[in-house]
This record gives structure tokens, sequence and C-alpha cells, in this order.
């Protein structure tokens, strides 16, 4: 699965011309048997990084690495991370929110 289509570029390029607080979450990335959500807000295509809501134990901002997504090989099946294909961008506060529950 491709983490970052043209698509999504195109949204992340449109994304970062807002002012930060306007922009708006892209892309959700997830383990699919446990803890671990990214939510990508913004992407760097020089180092394939993205700025965003990382939620594994606890939520925090920051920045992760799709390369190292990529590379990560989930027990008990040894499945990757992945993208989710139903995400819709929404504000930032719906994604803290909803994990704050969680």
């Amino acid at each position: 699965m491709k983490f970052i289509t043209k698509e999504l570029q195109k949204q992340f390029r449109a994304n970062a011309k807002l002012p930060e607080m306007e922009q708006k979450v892209i892309a959700h990335y997830f383990n699919p048997y446990g803890q671990g959500d990214w939510y990508a807000i913004t992407y760097d295509e020089k180092t394939n990084e993205c700025f965003g809501y990382v939620h594994l134990h606890e939520g925090e901002y920051g920045y992760f690495s799709l390369t190292e997504l990529a590379d990560v090989k989930v027990p008990p099946f040894n499945m990757g991370i992945e993208r989710d294909l139903h995400f819709t961008p929404c504000n930032r506060e719906i994604i803290t929110e909803r994990n704050k529950h969680e």
C-alpha cells in the first residue's frame, strides 16, 4: 500500500499554505492489530516525514517518519502499518477529542 499518493501530496501542499490552526488532518495511519494511530497534518516530500498527532499510549503532536512506519512489522502476523483508505480530512480538534476517550 502506498502511504502517499499523488492526491494526498496535492492535499498536503494545499494544507501547507493555510495558517497553522486552519490546517486539516489529511491522512490517518494505524496499527491493524492494536494500539497506534498516526494522523498527518503536514508532509515533507524531501524527508518523507509528517507532522501530526500520534496516539500510542498517550496522544501528542510531533513528527513521524513514513519510512520508519513502512518498516514496522506488527506481530503476530508480521503485518505492516496501514493507511486508512476511508479517512476524510478533518479539523485537528476532532482527532484530539476522539483520542482522549480511548
